[in-house]
Order: C-alpha cells, then sequence, then structure tokens
C-alpha cells in the first residue's frame, strides 16, 4: 500500500496538471469577453475534482480497520497478533517450521516401556518390593533429577515430560514424593538445549551421589560403566550396542527415549558442576509416547494443498522424529531428516542444494534454528518459525511470522509477532486462512473504492473532451469517498473465505496489491459505471446543466453502493457466495441509500448542487442505470467463467 500511494500520488498529480493545462488552454486561447479569472479558476476546480474523485480518501483506516478485524477473527481461533502488519504477511506464508512437542503433538507424555542392560523390558512390576535393584535405581533417578510435581488437586506442574516420569512412578504403586523426601536434592545443574542433560545431587545411605538423565546418544557418550546384575561393570561395546538397538527399536515406534545414570561422589563434594558430567553408570532408558493432535493430521494436508510447506524442529532423537513425521504425513517419501550435527557439517551451497528434500531436522540448537529460517528466506519464501523459549528468541526475530507459544518465556512472547494461547499447529494453519482471507478483503475494499473512483474519472474527463459541464462538485465527491464509500468498504472486510483461499499457492510477497484479477475486476467495474454515469449526464443535460449534475451524482452514488454486492467476489456472483451470508454488507448498502437520502432533503439540496426540478422521473432513470451497471458487472462474471471453462 505505501508503494502503491506513492505512485498513486504521482499519477494523479500529473493528470490533475495536464487536465488543468487543457481547460487553462482552452480558455486562454478562445479569447472570449468573460472573466478570465473566473475561467481559470473553474479549471482550477475541474482538476482539482478529478483528484478528488481519484484519491479514496479513507482508503488508510479502512485498511486498519480490516486489518484489526482479522486479529479479532484470529484471535477467537487462538493465534493472539502482537504486530498489525503480521495480518498480511500470514497470507503470503510458505514454509512453516514447527516444534513437536506440543504443538503437532498433544504434550501428554506417558511412559510405555524401559529398557534395562540385562534385557529386561516391557511391563514394569508394580509392587515395590520386587522391583530388582536396576529398576529401583531407575524410579529413583527419574524421581529425583526431575522438578516437576503433582499438586493435592492432582494438577500437574512442570515439563510434560518429567511430569509423566512421577506418574509412572506413582502409576507403580511408589508415590513419588515418598521418594524425594527421603533423598533430598543437595545440589543441581539445571537442563538446557544445548548439553540435554539435567544432573541433581543426592544421598544414599551415606554415599553422595549425582543422578543424571538426558538424551540416550548424550548420556552414552559419557558413560564408561553400566549397572549390570546388581553391580557396576564396564560398559563394553556389546552392551552400548545393545542399548543402542534398544533407542532405536523405541525410535522407530515414535517413542521419545531417555537415559538415566548416575556417578558415585566424594563424601565432602558439596556441589557438582559441568566437569563432573563424565564416567557415568549407565542405569537404563525409559520410552514415552506423545500422541499427535487428532485435527494435525487434516491440518497437515491442507496446509499441503494451499501450497505451504512444514518442516518440524524437535529436540528428539532423530528416528523418533522421523517416526512421528511420516506418521502425520508431513514428510513425503523422497524427504529426508537431519540432525544438528548433521546441518552444522553442511556448507551453505549443500543445505542449499538439498533444503527443499528436509521436512525434519532433529536435535537441533537455537542457532540452528536461525540458519534453517535464513535459508529458506534465500529461497525467497516466506517463513514461519515456533519457539517458546529464551534460546528462540533470536529465530523468532529473524522469521517473517515469528510464532510463540502461550505457554511460553516472555522473551519469546516479546520478539514474535504472533502467540498461540493453544499452542497448537492446527492455529497456525487456520490463522494462515484468516490471514489470506483478510488480505482477499483488503484488495476487495481496494477494488470496490477504485472502481467508483475510476467511473467518475472516466466521467469527468468524457465531459471534458466534449466540452460539457464538470459532472461533480468537489463537495459531492468529498461526500461519496468520506461519508458513503466508507462503510460498503469495511463490509467488505468482513467477507467470509473465498472457498478456493485454501488450494491457491502462497502468494508472492511482491505482488502488486491489483495482481489476481483484481486491475480486471476494477476497469471493467469503472467502465460501466462511468458509461452510466455520462449516459445519465447526457440524459440530464437535456433539460439543464443543473439537472445533469443532479442525475450524474445520483447515478454515481447509488452505482457505487450496489457495486457493494459485485465487489464481494471477482469470480462468484453475490447470489452464488450467499446474498444474505454477510449481513453488514445489506446493513451497509442500506445506510448509504438512507446518506444518499439526506442530500436530497429541503435545505441539504442546494449544499449538494440538486435544483428542485430534480424529481422522481429524473431519479428512476439515474437509478435504473446504476442498477443495469451492477447487474453487467455480474453477469461479466458469469460470461468469463464460460469462457474460461471452454478453453
Amino acid at each position: 500500500m505505501e508503494s502503491f500511494s506513492k505512485k498513486l500520488g504521482i499519477g494523479i498529480l500529473l493528470l490533475c496538471i495536464l487536465i488543468f493545462a487543457i481547460e487553462a488552454g482552452r480558455v486562454w486561447l478562445g479569447g472570449g469577453s468573460g472573466d478570465m479569472t473566473k475561467a481559470i479558476l473553474n479549471a482550477f476546480m475541474f482538476a482539482v475534482a478529478v483528484a478528488v474523485a481519484a484519491i479514496p480518501e479513507a482508503l488508510s483506516s479502512i485498511v486498519t480497520i480490516v486489518l484489526s478485524v482479522g486479529t479479532n477473527k484470529m484471535a477467537k481461533r487462538h493465534a493472539i497478533i502482537r504486530k498489525l502488519p503480521a495480518v498480511e504477511t500470514l497470507g503470503s506464508t510458505s514454509v512453516i517450521c514447527t516444534d513437536k512437542t506440543g504443538t503437532l503433538t498433544q504434550n501428554k507424555m506417558t511412559v510405555v516401556d524401559y529398557y534395562l542392560p540385562d534385557g529386561t523390558q516391557e511391563v514394569f512390576p508394580d509392587t515395590p518390593d520386587t522391583w530388582s535393584e536396576g529398576e529401583r535405581r531407575l524410579i529413583h533417578i527419574a524421581v529425583l533429577c526431575n522438578d516437576s510435581n503433582i499438586n493435592e488437586e492432582g494438577l500437574e506442574l512442570g515439563d510434560p515430560t518429567e511430569v509423566a516420569l512421577i506418574a509412572f512412578s506413582n502409576k507403580n504403586n511408589k508415590n513419588y514424593n515418598e521418594i524425594r523426601e527421603r533423598y533430598l536434592r543437595e545440589a543441581e545443574i539445571p537442563f538446557d538445549s544445548e548439553r540435554k542433560l539435567m544432573s541433581t545431587m543426592h544421598t544414599f545411605d551415606g554415599q553422595k551421589a549425582m543422578l543424571t538423565k538426558g538424551g540416550p546418544d548424550v548420556v552414552f557418550a559419557r558413560c564408561s560403566q553400566v549397572f549390570l546384575d546388581g553391580k557396576e561393570q564396564p560398559l563394553t561395546e556389546e552392551l552400548k550396542a545393545s542399548l543402542m538397538q534398544a533407542n532405536e527399536d523405541f525410535s522407530n515406534q515414535a517413542l521419545r527415549v531417555l537415559a538415566y545414570a548416575y556417578k558415585r561422589l566424594d563424601g565432602s563434594q558439596s556441589d557438582v558442576d559441568l566437569d563432573d558430567e563424565h564416567d557415568l553408570v549407565l542405569v537404563g532408558l525409559t520410552a514415552m509416547i506423545d500422541p499427535p493432535r487428532e485435527a494435525v493430521y487434516s491440518a497437515i494436508e491442507e496446509s499441503k494443498k494451499a501450497g505451504i510447506r512444514t518442516v518440524m524442529i524437535t529436540g528428539d532423537h532423530k528416528t523418533t522424529a522421523q517416526a512421528i513425521g511420516r506418521d502425520i504425513g508431513l514428510m513425503e517419501p523422497d524427504d529426508i531428516a537431519l540432525t544438528g550435527q548433521e546441518l552444522d557439517a553442511l556448507s551453505e551451497q549443500e543445505l542449499d542444494e538439498k533444503l527443499e528434500h528436509i521436512s525434519v531436522y532433529a536435535r537441533v540448537s537455537p542457532e540452528n534454528k536461525i540458519r534453517i529460517v535464513k535459508a529458506w528466506q534465500k529461497k525467497g519464501k516466506v517463513t514461519s518459525m515456533t519457539g517458546d523459549g529464551v534460546n528462540d528468541a533470536p529465530a523468532l526475530k529473524q522469521a517473517d511470522i515469528g510464532v510463540a507459544m502461550g505457554s511460553g518465556t516472555d522473551v519469546a512472547k516479546d520478539a514474535s509477532a504472533m502467540v498461540l494461547t493453544d499452542d497448537n499447529f492446527v492455529s497456525i494453519v487456520s490463522a494462515v486462512e484468516v490471514g489470506r482471507t483478510v488480505f482477499d478483503n483488503i484488495k476487495k475494499a481496494i477494488a470496490y473504492l477504485f472502481a467508483g473512483n475510476l467511473g467518475a474519472i472516466i466521467a469527468i474527463l468524457f465531459a471534458l473532451v466534449f466540452d460539457w459541464i464538470n459532472p461533480f462538485t468537489a463537495l459531492q465527491l468529498l461526500f461519496i469517498n468520506l461519508v458513503n464509500d466508507s462503510l460498503p468498504a469495511i463490509a467488505l472486510g468482513m467477507e467470509k473465505a473465498e472457498p478456493d483461499v485454501m488450494e491457491r499457492k502462497p502468494r508472492d510477497i511482491k505482488e502488486g496489491i491489483f495482481a489476481g484479477g483484481t486491475m480486471q475486476a476494477v476497469v471493467t467495474r469503472g467502465l460501466l459505471i462511468g458509461v452510466a454515469v455520462i449516459i445519465s449526464q447526457y440524459i440530464g443535460l437535456q433539460h439543464s446543466p443543473e439537472i445533469s449534475v443532479a442525475m450524474a451524482f445520483t447515478t454515481l452514488i447509488l452505482a457505487r453502493t450496489l457495486q457493494t454486492f459485485a465487489a464481494r467476489s471477482n469470480k462468484l456472483t453475490a447470489f452464488e457466495a450467499g446474498f444474505f451470508s454477510n449481513k453488514y454488507v445489506i446493513y451497509a448498502v442500506l445506510v448509504c441509500f438512507v446518506l444518499y437520502g439526506v442530500t436530497v432533503l429541503p435545505g441539504a439540496r442546494e449544499v449538494f448542487s440538486i435544483p428542485e426540478s430534480f424529481g422522481l422521473t429524473e431519479w428512476g432513470i439515474a437509478a435504473g442505470l446504476a442498477l443495469v451497471a451492477v447487474i453487467l458487472m455480474e453477469l461479466g462474471k458469469l460470461v468469463s467463467r464460460i469462457g474460461k471453462h471452454k478453453v
């Protein structure tokens, strides 16, 4: 709009100068005994009338109102827009980079399996007295190296993965609080996305120990021993291979896997640091499931039809991520998955070549997220990125549409353009649909305004060429532009989505406001309105110049008002779109008729240059011409569709 407005302003200025020059030239060369100053002033007013007719004075406020209406619709669909231009950008989104946990999935983790180095797995004993020492240590690490809680009302507090671990202990008849009260936490190293580990220090029967949980690949690399057959033994390549195979088997079932280990500490040690997280004793694995949201399957399919590429970014194991990606239909047969380390190993050229085939990124760092966004933007794609943590803020800022989770940090929200109150991927797709609809509606409002303005310009230029009286006064045109046209344009901003809105490819961000058939609609409707006004003025001139101005004004204001129905869609007629489906259009048209009625009331007639001799006959002719123009607009859509169908 900013770019177009500059071009429009320059174009109208040049047109006004040209018209003034022609009119002034006529006065100057025509000679005559009349008042030269008054004639030049009339020429100037003629040029001003063109400017008033061409410039939609209420456009900026109408666009802002339509965007605001769009943000309200998105809020009802759980998407809070923090930056108004994001509504428009959403309609151009071609790539959505989304987190997995809680966004694509339900974020309701449940432990469904476990694995110990001796091969024990599947059904965990539900009687603590029968637990093996390995099972007991597994539960202890899962519960103690854990920051979550379940309060007295049953409300789960904390990370869903950690909540699943304490729920697992409770399920097997060992209340997690009993374990925590017996083995108090003395020190800790919090979890972070770089290490992918968390460690805490406790005392067991006089022996201090550090308990560690984290991603299997990270924990395996830091272990030198394994707890097997009730004692600590060297972690042989054979044992390590069996544990890695168990991890792979779980991952292939789309299960999230965590590994558990510990390390004996010196009795005098009062704290733990990163240097302690080595030479660990591996205890075992747990596998949990976080089922995909039911609506995600259809949302992924809908985004594909809309030409939107969905890319999953997760901290999970690569195999787990791939399994989920295939399950929800995100990965095509020839798509691949990369880990953060594999991504780091790629050069910029290699990433550019592979980018469109990478659907899943696993074990990524915040820096990886920024690189992924930049790579897509380099290809000219409008990219959306989700995030919830402090470390995600740079990637959210880099993305064209940064999407923060409602449950995320304030830092992430401040860096984003949109916040999802339900942390749901489906809400992103829904927001894109609203964004596309809002952009369509802005174009409809703009087309409505410019078609009416073009009709007025055509009538003015025709009068200029044939030396007729100016068909409108500046006041009449200002009344139409500022008062009469505003309500219909805003009502068009309330239109429901076109039937094919999510079947089109994303709009090119460089595409002009009049692309996609909008210019054709403006020219067609503008010509019809202009011709109707010219005919009306011609009929009026047979009576008097004053009647011709009144008839031209009446035809223009009624044609522009009735044009609201034709402006609802460039493809569908008002009846096909549902004549009463947008009640705001009906209300706007009725109000506009009332506003026009005000101009013909006694006292107002003189202000709007409508003489007393302008009666029902003249009004009927003007109204009939306006109605015919709108009917021809609608018939033009049907003819155009038939022509395309034949081709």
